[in-house]
């Protein structure tokens, strides 16, 4: 490859499940810059809003560790630079020692991305040694009785802070990611405050999309409105107050915003995610789609990102509809969420419902005052074998 290429884009009139033939748009495609790759589903967490597909995937299913050697390489001569090792639970992955090696040997930057409530200081040191560059580390809650409630697993956070502690010890940079919703919606000061205790150098409060587990526990999950609008105002005056010392991203609930949110900075414009078995996605949540998408075992790497027929499917702006089509914002959110607009409406190429210029916006407001009116109910655990 030549650092980009030339690519047809599909038409519109297309379904997700149409295979015909049609004519060729020409749409640049650079190189991608980051991969998430899920090393597996198996996680001891069992948390509600997991995004990892009803379907989770068994030890026998995942690709063993010379392919994904292989995946590593290919995708530091396509041009990534970043890799986000995730899963489930990354550190479950007994070679992940090698695959950090073999990263870092290639100049990728590494993010382990980890629940850590079995991760040992003896095995981050050697993961460091092997060149490890980040870590991020998931608090579910900061009061210790919802993290155990919310993750299903015993005395979680102390085993967390503990970890966080050890980060810094071994001079790793550390973020904390803090998946919000309605059990824990008010700890934002707290968790901020913890931040800084750790010496963080980035907190996400990313409020909880509903794909993958999460979709099946929207009852449980879905905060109020009023409570969204407390915590944002908060967290836009710290972000203000602390920059300089604590990098604070946030990420709004789709089901109270005017516009949607940029998803993957566009589809297959930046980013690939690899799953435990191989398949390559746009993002985490495409398989939901009902797409083809091709698999690191059949096809290269390169191959799939510049041709596969799944990756091309919503790059550029042909394939939109209207009010997309015409409008100018479809430069800064591509239309939003490929994922949401078919889980809603059950076309991906319409408007995600989260804009309020979309004809299906009302969708949203049934959602939510269906779902915050009532008493929750319990959790759907995540669980291998349970659907």
């Amino acid at each position: 490859m030549d650092g980009h290429s030339l690519v047809e884009t599909l038409d519109p009139a297309e379904t997700t499940q149409e295979r015909t033939p049609r004519a060729a748009r020409q749409v640049q495609v650079d190189p991608p810059l980051g991969m998430l790759a899920e090393l597996t589903h198996r996680c001891p967490l069992q948390c509600p809003y997991c995004s990892n597909p009803l379907k989770l995937l068994k030890a026998a299913d995942e690709l063993d560790t010379e392919t994904w050697l292989s995946v590593f390489s290919q995708a530091a001569d396509l041009g990534i630079l970043q890799v986000h090792l995730s899963g489930g639970e990354p550190t479950l992955r007994q070679d992940l020692e090698q695959f950090v090696e073999r990263l870092a040997s290639r100049g990728v930057y590494t993010n382990l991305i980890t629940a850590g409530v079995n991760l040992t200081q003896e095995r981050l040191r050697n993961l460091v040694s092997r060149g490890l560059d980040h870590l991020q580390l998931s608090l579910q809650a900061i009061d210790p009785v919802i993290s155990d409630k919310i993750g299903n697993y015993k005395n979680s956070l102390a085993k967390k802070l503990d970890v966080a502690r050890w980060v810094r010890e071994a001079g790793l940079p550390l973020t904390i990611n803090a998946p919000t919703h309605r059990h824990n919606i008010g700890q934002a000061p707290a968790l901020i405050e913890l931040a800084l205790e750790l010496g963080a150098d980035r907190l996400e409060i990313a409020h909880v999309q509903y794909y993958g587990w999460a979709a099946n526990n929207k009852a449980a999950l879905m905060p109020d409105y009023e409570r969204v609008l407390v915590e944002a105002a908060f967290v836009a005056e710290a972000k203000t107050r602390l920059k300089g010392i604590l990098n604070i991203d946030y990420v709004t609930p789709d089901h109270y915003a005017q516009f949607p949110k940029p998803c993957m900075g566009g589809w297959a414009k930046d980013v690939l995610n690899i799953t435990p078995e191989g398949k390559v996605l746009p993002c985490h949540a495409a398989e939901s789609l009902g797409m083809r998408f091709d698999t690191v075992k059949d096809r290269p790497l390169a191959g799939i990102w510049y041709e596969g027929e799944a990756f091309n499917r919503f790059r550029g702006f042909d394939w939109m509809k209207e009010p997309c089509r015409s409008c100018p914002r479809k430069e800064i959110d591509f239309g939003g969420c490929r994922c949401q607009a078919f889980a809603l409406t059950g076309d991906a190429a319409a408007t995600d419902p989260a804009c309020s210029l979309s004809p299906n916006h009302h969708l949203m407001e049934e959602i939510t005052g269906s779902y915050t009116s009532a008493e929750p109910p319990p959790f759907v655990y995540r669980r291998i074998g349970r659907a």
